[in-house]
């Protein structure tokens, strides 16, 4: 399989490309983006060890692409308990929070910069039998030395937005040389199919299945500190604002004043996106006048308290399962929102701004099954959070938006099956039946 010339230039550059990484990485360390303790990793070389037997390579880009793998990995390896596993990530924020998540025989590295010594001494070390790339991060160096070595390489959970596919039409040898090295596609949408297979990806080697996120599993909570939480809380109503970006936590403070003018002892929880903007959160709402407690600091909400922050990792599943109705961020700021199944799967109604382009198949699912509010400004949500608490309403919009999460297992079943289909067979009798 040859190269495009791009693609050539790219790798040439790739191999001369060290010391420009060690820059960028030590920049990215001084803004705390690398974590320190374990920069090698970055550069191919790691203190962990290799279990003997067949490996399964996970690539996921950050948060959400890692744990949309988690249930897939747990039930591969049920199937399969001669497999190891090695998930790759690229973000602090990912590695902290899919570390008390891991599956069995499963281990987390930082990926190699894509410089050919980096990529070169990790898959050195490594040697997976098989790789699995998810959603749309593709590094050419990493991607052309696996397929050197004649690895299986598979793409999951695909998805290419309009924006990105006009970039890649410039250089359409340079993704045609790219895509034609994964040996199939999980595609989650139509749109995606034919952008990829205008890129270069052959249709015959593409399948169009939806999300795997439909297939994940309800995120993890601690049913004694929910209980606990509950009962201190006295049955006050609550709502929460998860997953927000900068901007969204004043809005929703200022939505939950309005909502608490008609609903008696309100409490609003925040959960920003990126709990290390905590501090700068509690701050704003302190000088906003309100009346807060501080998740990471170990207080607890009281009575008097009108809004909890909620600014720890790994503790979603908590909120989601304590308030009723949330507001799913980075959807009135302009991000592309995010995963509305965490909340739909925990029994929360669901209400979100209109900058949900990188999920909008989901939520177009979650609409039609009247599980979703759309709201465009502060006022819009102060009366969404009022009308969804009525409790009729709240388990009407909540059961719908489980019943659409629920249903999506099957994708999680395809991708099972066609990595079953790539990996050699077990060594031993410890596989599955």
């Amino acid at each position: 399989m040859g190269h495009s010339i791009g693609l050539a230039v790219y790798l040439a550059f790739s191999a001369r490309a060290q010391r420009y990484a060690k820059r960028r990485l030590d920049a990215r360390q001084e803004e705390g983006k690398e974590d320190a303790d374990r920069i090698s990793e970055r550069f191919g070389t790691t203190d962990k060890t290799r279990s003997s037997g067949h490996l399964v390579w996970f690539h996921a880009a950050s948060v959400g692409e890692s744990l949309s793998i988690l249930e897939l990995i747990r039930r591969l390896g049920d199937r399969r308990t001669d497999l190891n596993f090695l998930v790759t990530t690229g973000t602090t924020t990912s590695a902290a929070l899919i570390a008390t998540r891991l599956p069995a025989r499963t281990i987390h590295q930082f990926v190699p910069v894509d410089t050919l010594d980096a990529v070169d001494r990790f898959l050195d070390f490594w040697h997976p039998d098989l790789a699995v790339w998810t959603e749309s991060e593709l590094w050419p160096t990493l991607i052309t030395r696996t397929r050197a070595r004649g690895v299986p390489m598979i793409l999951i959970n695909a998805r290419i937005s309009q924006r990105t596919h006009r970039a890649w039409r410039w250089f359409p040898g340079f993704s045609a040389s790219l895509l034609q090295r994964f040996d199939f596609a999980l595609v989650q949408d139509k749109n995606t199919a034919q952008y990829l297979h205008r890129l270069g990806m052959p249709r015959s080697r593409m399948d169009v299945v939806g999300t795997l996120k439909e297939g994940s599993a309800a995120l993890p909570f601690d049913e004694s500190e929910r209980l606990r939480l509950a009962s201190q809380l006295e049955s006050r109503p609550v709502w929460l604002a998860a997953s927000t970006h900068d901007g969204e936590e004043l809005i929703a403070a200022k939505a939950h004043r309005t909502a608490a003018r008609s609903t008696q002892r309100l409490l609003l929880i925040i959960a920003p996106r990126h709990p290390a903007r905590g501090p700068e959160v509690a701050q704003m709402l302190t000088e906003d006048g309100w009346k807060i407690k501080v998740r990471s600091k170990g207080e607890v909400p009281d009575q008097s308290t009108q809004i909890y922050l909620a600014d720890t990792l790994g503790e979603m599943g908590l909120w989601y399962r304590l308030a009723p109705v949330c507001f799913l961020g980075g959807s009135l700021a302009n991000i592309g929102g995010h995963n509305p199944f965490e909340p739909a799967a925990l029994g929360s109604a669901i209400i979100h701004g209109p900058h949900i382009q990188k999920v909008a198949d989901i939520y177009e699912k979650l609409a039609d099954a009247g599980a979703t509010v759309e709201v465009r400004s502060t006022k819009q949500l102060a009366a969404a959070v009022t009308r969804t608490l009525s409790p009729e309403k709240a388990a009407a919009m909540a059961h719908a938006a489980w019943s659409v999460s629920s249903s999506g297992a099957e994708v999680t079943d395809r991708a099972l099956k066609l990595l079953l289909e790539y990996l050699p067979d077990a060594d031993n009798s410890d596989a599955a039946a």
